[in-house]
């Protein structure tokens, strides 16, 4: 199939297939990655109740199991970075999704703790490669006055991820009536978005269906500062600055409160609240509606308060305040008698959550 498309710079005609807007498909790859990315995430957490209850776990070691996840986690995204740097975004991505998938797919033949926490490890080395290789797509296909937009696309994949999450996974797992199915077919949608993405990426310069008009939106901040490329500070020199330091120490207080309830809430709804997994695809996802909102709203709101007058600093701490307001609303959650009163609370808690994060990073 061909057409021509002319370019907005010259008049001059193409030939050959062309697709206007390529970049939007290419973050839309990435905003399915990162759903993908939850939906495999949270499939234990959805599950747990039938896993503990078949695997003869106790809640110590359940939590145990997230802890590999979250440690290989940590050490991944801390790496992963300078794998995208060195191999690329389309083969460090490809190594990312082929290590998760895989993990997810082995976690049906878990028989007990170990060999669970061993492919938890595994998911979380390759998850975590997600962020750096989607920022750094965006950073590449993107011209700076458009990459908070292209971020903010893809990462509402892991919003609408953990909203979808478990209605699929408990329809899935009624359908097939064991757990172990279902970790095979979450972990194939992996395998289906590798090979859309072997046959859409490439980079700008060298893509095939890439308009000469959007290259030349794409690179504008190039030809703006002549070709020269802005350098990164290593990490060494990025820890010389308090702001630095207070960024960590923020993220290393706050953070674990959204894995509190992408771990917990499923365990939390079945055995406080006397849900049936039924009822846990039936509601929880609603609170991550409000992290959705959350994240949406922070991002408006620090930017009405600049819109005023306000310095970016004083707005992003103000908003910053507001949030951390709202998320003691989990001490009431975990103590109120009404599970849907516990759903909005947390709803609270996300919603806050994802308005301070998104002021701070």
């Amino acid at each position: 199939m061909k057409e021509t498309v002319p370019t907005e710079t010259s008049g001059s005609v193409e030939t050959g297939f062309k697709i206007n807007g390529l970049r939007w498909v290419i973050v839309g790859m990435i905003f399915f990655a990162t759903l993908i990315n939850y939906i495999d995430r949270l499939t234990i957490s959805v599950l747990a109740p039938k896993i503990i209850e078949e695997l003869k776990l106790t809640n110590t070691e359940f939590g145990g199991i997230a802890t590999w996840f979250l440690l290989a986690y940590t050490i991944s995204q801390a790496l992963s970075g300078k794998l995208y740097d060195r191999i690329g975004v389309k083969k460090g991505f490809t190594a990312s999704i082929v290590l998760w998938s895989l993990a997810a797919m082995a976690t049906a033949w878990s028989v007990g703790l170990r060999s669970l926490s061993a492919f938890r490890f595994l998911l979380g080395l390759g998850e975590a490669g997600n962020w750096p290789g989607a920022a750094k797509t965006v950073a590449e296909w993107f011209p700076a006055r458009q990459r908070a937009f292209g971020m903010a696309i893809f990462n509402s994949g892991a919003a609408i991820g953990s909203i979808v999450a478990p209605p699929v996974i408990v329809g899935l797992y009624t359908y097939y009536g064991r757990w172990q199915p279902v970790f095979i077919v979450t972990g194939l949608l992996g395998f289906v978005w590798l090979a859309v993405w072997w046959l859409v990426y490439d980079k700008p310069e060298t893509h095939k269906w890439l308009t000469k008009a959007e290259l030349a939106v794409i690179t504008e901040d190039n030809l703006a500062a002549g070709g020269a490329e802005e350098s990164s500070p290593g990490w060494f020199e990025l820890l010389k600055y308090r702001q630095t330091w207070a960024i960590i120490a923020a993220r290393f207080l706050v953070d674990p409160i959204w894995w509190l309830y992408i771990t917990w809430l499923p365990l939390f709804l079945y055995q406080v609240h006397g849900f049936d997994l039924k009822q846990i695809g039936l509601f929880a996802w609603v609170p991550y509606v409000a992290a959705d909102a959350g994240s949406l709203f922070g991002g408006w709101l620090s930017g009405y308060l600049i819109g005023r007058g306000w310095t970016v600093n004083a707005a992003r701490k103000a908003v910053i305040a507001f949030a951390a307001l709202l998320m003691p609303a989990g001490i009431a959650a975990a103590v109120t008698p009404d599970s849907m009163t516990a759903l909005v609370l947390i709803g609270v808690v996300l919603f806050g959550f994802q308005v301070w994060i998104n002021n701070v990073q």
